[in-house]
């Protein structure tokens, strides 16, 4: 994400957005010009890159400490023992 110190977070979000709308764009005007054998091509790319995309997210969760042994006690906690959070902050 391409931020700066000066910049507020909103703006930097916007800007990344609007890049974002912008490659989406271009890339589904790019589609409608390739060949079928291409589009295969393509969608094996991006689901390349999207396989990769989660396995990084996937190994930055997995290095948390503890945080498997967590999730594993939260499953495990009944859910009788939960407390609706409208019931302690009526101000949220």
């Amino acid at each position: 994400m391409n931020t700066t110190d000066n910049a507020p977070m909103d703006d930097s979000s916007s800007a990344d957005l609007v890049s974002v709308t912008e490659l989406q764009n271009q890339l589904y005007d790019l589609l409608k010009q390739l060949s079928p054998e291409r589009l295969q091509v393509l969608a094996d790319f991006a689901a390349y890159l999207a396989n990769a995309e989660s396995e990084s997210a996937t190994q930055e969760l997995l290095a948390i400490p503890g945080l498997i042994e967590r999730v594993k006690q939260n499953q495990a906690t009944p859910k009788a023992e939960y407390t609706n959070w409208r019931n302690l902050r009526s101000d949220v």
